[in-house]
C-alpha cells in the first residue's frame, strides 16, 4: 500500500519527477516539468537510475571501476539536466541517483518522497514506438500512486511553453 501523498499539506511542496536518461525525448520532459513547476510553485526532482552491472566481474576490481564510472556518468547527466531546467525556468532541481531496476527504483522514490505529485515522461518521436521508458512504465502506470503525464516528444519549446 502506498503512503498518502502530502504534496499540498502545510509545510510540503508538490514535486514533479522526471527520469533522466539518454533518450532525445528526455529533454522534452525536463522542459515541460521545469516550466510547469516554476509556474505552479512546485519543485522538480531529477532521477537517474544506474542499471546494475554484472556482479561476477570482480577480476582486478573491474566491477568497482564500472560502478564508479556509472556513478560519474549519472552525475554528469544530472548536471546537464539541471542546467537545462535552470535555463528553461530558473529553477534548481533536486538530483537523485539510484542503482537498480528502473521501474522498481522509480516506485521506491515515489513511495519514500510523499511530496512527489506527478511523474512526467516524454514519448519518443520515432517509428519504433513511444520510447523505452514510456513503453516499460506503461505496463504498470495504472498501479502508480501518482498521475503519470506523457509529453508528446515532437512538441517544440514554444509549444511546451504554451502548455505549461
Amino acid at each position: 500500500m502506498s503512503r498518502r501523498r502530502r504534496s499540498y499539506e502545510a509545510g510540503h511542496t508538490p514535486k514533479f519527477l522526471v527520469i533522466v536518461d539518454d533518450t532525445p525525448e528526455c529533454d522534452r520532459a525536463i522542459h515541460f516539468a521545469s516550466r510547469r513547476a516554476a509556474r505552479t510553485g512546485a519543485k522538480l526532482v531529477l532521477l537517474r537510475v544506474i542499471e546494475p552491472h554484472d556482479r561476477h566481474q570482480q577480476w582486478l576490481g573491474v566491477a568497482d571501476i564500472m560502478k564508479q564510472e556509472a556513478q560519474e556518468a549519472a552525475n554528469a547527466s544530472l548536471e546537464a539536466a539541471s542546467a537545462r531546467a535552470y535555463s528553461v525556468a530558473g529553477i534548481k532541481p533536486e538530483r537523485v541517483v539510484r542503482e537498480g531496476e528502473k521501474a522498481e527504483q522509480i516506485l521506491l522514490l515515489i513511495e519514500q518522497d510523499t511530496d512527489i505529485a506527478i511523474l512526467v515522461l516524454a514519448a519518443g518521436t520515432g517509428t519504433e514506438g513511444p520510447g523505452p521508458l514510456v513503453s516499460s512504465l506503461s505496463k504498470t502506470a495504472g498501479t502508480f500512486p501518482i498521475p503519470v503525464a506523457i509529453v508528446p516528444g515532437q512538441l517544440s519549446d514554444e509549444e511546451l511553453d504554451a502548455l505549461s
